[in-house]
């Protein structure tokens, strides 16, 4: 059943038909006693005890609650520039409202939300089961900064078998499944499905090469020579044998793996006693190769074939999910999960908020194995249910082999949260370093660090890494194509101030926007949320010299930006490092210890931003090297460019041929034909 939605308008937030909701600061007593005659129980005597705005959105919570559906459903709180705060699903969507009804009683995280909310939307399901589904799809399209978000939700990786050649290729696979065979995992890495494809390759023989390299070939390949391919393309093995071959590897990826080591064992002892040693050195070779994977999957379990298990742990504020997957009764693998949640949350809260995003765009196996009881349990088994087309169950086990499974994921789990404390504390410590060496008040939380790219001055972009507590948050990241017509190409100092310029005036609008949304935190201060990541930064540092050191300061001064520090690092004579001079605002160049900490954070710094910034100027020059004028005339498809191609064979061809030979293409038409000719003959290109 499709969802039918309620209450929405065009510009996703604002609900123009109905009536407007009333301000708190407005409501007299008598308006007070008829709100809670509309909230049986609800007693708002004691609300005028909150802060101001939060009442205020409790004030607008209640306007929207009279419109809300009774049945099951999505809700989303949007605040006043149209950001959606959070997205909820309910069994009553008007009950679960009527809980941030008032405005005491909440922790701080719902009584900020309740605070920035000015409008809500609604949509109404047939089922709880699809307002999960829904809920699951808006929280990863809309990112709500309340929700339990996932950091990683990267696809994983898979072994295919491809289907659809008489020689079936083995290769690595992620995405969507379109390609016809068949597909074993998941893993959870890369280097997980490398390590085994590499052993399934010097266990099996098989392919690995593209279709179109195994049809060109005359003689085999390098892999033949070592050992690691059959050579099907040039008959070094027949289409029978070969298809042996590829029913062994399938039957030791289906879980076989004892029987198709059986099996090489008793080949390899015939072999050797019909005086065959080379093939049974080859055999001898595979059976090793098997022993390899088997060795490297760790802990494989005897009474489960199917499963993925999960196990949350919490720590100073922090969750981390550990996730391991089983098939065919073997561990392909685990990968830690460290969900962004408000440390007001419990674990299940977390755990199955997670569970509900990690499987919206992944298979699910047929059991999952948790270390803690979630609230939904029933309803995302049903959900999960649904997508699969077969039943999924979801358990806690207490006792057996299943929970041994489990504890051994918590294990890995607190290990693995054990670290990133550490590596979080380091970080800090490197921060607090940083801040000292620069003269800073305290230990800046947002470091951004900026470089240019350029070959001169074509294809110019500017890059911003940015470094916090955490390490470097690749999330933040952000390039800046050049724009400025002004600007003289290889104008370095130029380039940095349109950098900086568009960086400050984007955040002047975002904080502008925030304050009418009267963004106060639940005691009304309006200080930002404690453990939250600043949007602005604590300190710039400029890869450059006292040159580009002046350009920052300057377009900073013309903007009016003073709570904010700037650093240059300019490289060392000979451009060595260790030897780089830094530039600080009231202090004369200066440089650090060759084995000062803080000086080889600034260097990873520098480096990472150079890199970025080295990346991204090469993939716009790529970019352009593969352009065609053709792209540039406005009614030219990609087919009609591909006829046009076709027939000439180049762009320089197309640009040089008369109008009736254009109009003799294959699915060009006259007009078109003219726009070409036009194009490159009137001065348009």
């Amino acid at each position: 059943m499709i969802p039918v939605q309620k209450n929405d308008s065009s510009a996703g937030g604002a609900n123009a038909d109905l009536p407007p909701a009333p301000e708190a600061a407005e409501l007299s007593s008598d308006a007070a006693d008829a709100e809670t005659q509309d909230f049986p129980g609800l007693d708002l005597s004691d609300d005028e005890a909150a802060p101001a705005s939060v009442r205020q959105g409790a004030a607008v919570i209640r306007g929207f609650w009279r419109h809300a559906p009774l049945g099951p459903g999505v809700y989303r709180m949007i605040a006043a520039d149209g950001e959606v705060l959070y997205v909820g699903k309910a069994k009553s969507v008007r009950r679960r409202i009527a809980s941030y009804a008032r405005a005491l009683g909440h922790t701080n995280r719902i009584a900020r939300m309740i605070a920035l909310t000015a409008s809500m939307v609604f949509v109404s399901t047939e089922t709880e089961t699809e307002a999960l589904l829904l809920e699951t799809n808006y929280i990863k399209q809309m990112k709500p900064r309340f929700n339990v978000l996932m950091r990683d939700d990267k696809s994983f990786p898979y072994i295919l078998l491809t289907g659809d050649h008489a020689a079936p290729q083995i290769a690595k696979h992620r995405g969507a499944r379109h390609k016809k065979g068949d597909y074993f995992g998941p893993f959870a890495s890369v280097l997980a499905v490398n390590r085994t494809m590499n052993a399934l390759e010097r266990a099996f023989l098989l392919r690995s090469c593209s279709d179109s390299f195994y049809e060109n070939r005359t003689r085999p390949c390098l892999l033949y020579q070592i050992k690691r391919c059959s050579a099907p393309c040039t008959g070094e093995i027949s289409h029978e044998d070969y298809a042996r071959l590829v029913a062994e590897a399938r039957d030791f990826l289906s879980g076989k793996s004892r029987a198709v080591r059986d099996l090489l064992a008793r080949e390899m002892a015939e072999a050797s006693a019909a005086l065959e040693f080379e093939r049974a050195a080859r055999l001898r070779d595979r059976i090793s190769a098997l022993s390899a994977i088997q060795g490297a999957q760790g802990v494989n379990p005897k009474s489960v074939e199917e499963a993925d298990v999960f196990a949350i742990v919490e720590e100073a504020g922090q969750f981390c999910i550990e996730a391991f997957f089983f098939r065919t009764y073997q561990n392909w693998g685990n990968r830690a999960y460290f969900p962004r949640a408000d440390k007001s949350l419990t674990p299940p809260e977390v755990l199955g908020a997670f569970l509900a995003q990690f499987y919206d765009d992944r298979p699910a196996p047929r059991l999952i194995l948790l270390s803690r009881e979630i609230e939904d349990h029933a309803v995302l088994a049903d959900a999960l249910s649904v997508k699969a087309g077969h039943r999924i169950e979801i358990a806690c086990p207490q006792r057996g082999e299943k929970s041994e499974l489990v504890d051994h994921a918590a294990q890995n789990a607190r290990e693995a949260l054990s670290r990133r404390l550490a590596e979080t504390t380091s970080q800090e410590r490197l921060l607090a370093a940083l801040g000292e060496a620069f003269g800073l008040e305290r230990a800046p939380r947002r470091v951004e660090v900026y470089d240019n790219s350029h070959i001169m001055g074509t294809q110019a972009v500017g890059a911003m890494v940015v470094a916090g507590p955490t390490g470097f948050m690749k999330a933040h990241y952000r390039t800046f194509n050049i724009k400025g017509a002004d600007l003289t190409p290889g104008d370095d100092y130029g380039m940095m101030r349109e950098v900086l310029r568009r960086r400050f005036v984007r955040l002047a609008k975002e904080r502008a926007l925030a304050e009418a949304a009267g963004g106060e935190d639940s005691s009304g201060e309006g200080a930002p949320e404690a453990d939250a990541f600043p949007q602005r930064p604590d300190l710039i540092l400029i890869d450059g010299g006292k040159g580009q050191f002046d350009a920052a300061n300057g377009i900073l001064a013309e903007l009016a930006v003073e709570d904010v520090a700037v650093a240059a690092i300019a490289k060392g004579a000979d451009r060595n490092a260790g030897r780089e001079t830094f530039f600080v605002a009231g202090k004369a160049p200066f440089r650090l210890a060759p084995r000062d900490p803080a000086l080889y954070f600034v260097q990873r710094l520098r480096d990472e931003a150079h890199r970025f910034a080295i990346g991204t100027h090469r993939a716009r020059r790529k970019k352009d090297f593969t352009r065609s004028p053709l792209d540039e005339v406005a009614g030219i498809g990609p087919a009609r460019k591909r006829a046009l191609l076709h027939a000439f064979g180049t762009a320089k061809a197309i640009s040089k041929a008369a109008l009736s030979d254009l109009e003799k293409v294959a699915g060009v038409n006259a007009a078109t034909a003219r726009l070409v000719y036009d194009f490159f003959h009137d001065g348009g290109g």
